[in-house]
């Protein structure tokens, strides 16, 4: 159970930089993070962390895919982990 909250904090902190990271690069006109890129982390357990990136950098807050898919995938995982607490 630990090694599993160890990785949540560490992908949602990672996807978090990113976000950061592609604020950044969007602001210099740079290459960027493919939208994929946060999808694939989001779905692997970083959903809180591009969350959070959303609402601390106003980042993709336009991106309706990104707006609602979010929120839903975090009560989804959050259903599935509640759902797999108690049945273990």
């Amino acid at each position: 159970m630990e090694m599993i909250v160890v990785y949540i904090i560490g992908v949602n902190a990672i996807t978090f930089m990113l976000m950061a990271a592609d604020k950044r690069k969007a602001k210099k006109q740079a290459y960027r993070i493919p939208e994929r890129t946060f999808w694939g982390l989001a779905i692997l357990g970083g959903a809180v962390g591009v969350w959070a990136g959303m609402k601390t950098f106003r980042h993709k807050t336009k991106h309706r895919s990104f707006t609602f898919g979010m929120p839903v995938l975090i009560i989804t995982q959050a259903v599935l982990s509640v759902f797999m607490i108690f049945m273990s």
